[in-house]
């Protein structure tokens, strides 16, 4: 029976013991706080990675400069004029949007939808541009790299009468196209005009 009473004795409990015990609760305490608090920091760094990122994707880094693009219907473009002619190269100009990207165009692709069917074309670094590429680009303010950046402007030539854009057809007068410059990142810059009903050499809609 004593035994039970000295198992219960805690005279010997001293104040550094009681002291030594309160510290641990407290290291305890601020290596879990310090714990959570990193979890709770990792977890919004990640969500403001997953935004930005959605927000890249979401928006174009590219906009048309001025609201025209331009039709070669010339015959040295490969075109005809008139009410039964043919469009033989686009033309137009973009620039970087405010607040966008840089835009690499050696890995951007031109898609054009016609009534007659769709294609898309990446850019070819090894064509020899206005003689063999479909599409290609001329930097005429900027540095004369190959990507757009803040203040500069490019001219996007597409050679519709290249073999490559075969399966689009022949772009006639009334037609409706949709040209789509698409960045490796970021939404397409799309533009959807509707042809005038006749063409003469140098068409702008």
């Amino acid at each position: 029976m004593r035994r039970g009473k000295i198992l219960k004795n805690e005279k010997g409990f001293t104040g550094l013991e009681a002291a030594i015990v309160l510290i641990a609760f407290v290291v305890v305490a601020a290596v879990f706080s310090y714990v959570m608090l990193g979890a709770g920091f990792y977890t919004t760094q990640k969500s403001k990675k997953v935004v930005d990122t959605g927000v890249k994707q979401a928006s174009s880094s590219l906009t048309l400069d001025g609201q025209y693009i331009y039709l070669n219907c010339s015959t040295a473009a490969g075109g005809s004029t008139g009410s039964n002619g043919q469009v033989g190269m686009v033309y137009f100009y973009v620039t970087q949007t405010a607040g966008g990207s840089p835009v690499d165009l050696n890995k951007t692709s031109i898609a054009i939808t016609t009534d007659e069917g769709y294609k898309q074309l990446f850019y070819n670094t090894s064509c020899t541009p206005g003689t063999n590429c479909p599409w290609w680009y001329v930097n005429t303010i900027g540095d004369g790299d190959n990507v757009v950046e803040p203040n500069e402007k490019y001219k996007i030539v597409i050679d519709v009468t290249n073999s490559a854009w075969s399966g689009i057809g022949n772009m006639s007068p009334n037609d409706v196209i949709t040209i789509e410059v698409r960045p490796p990142i970021g939404a397409p810059l799309a533009i959807t005009k509707t042809l005038p009903p006749s063409f003469t050499n140098l068409t702008y809609v």
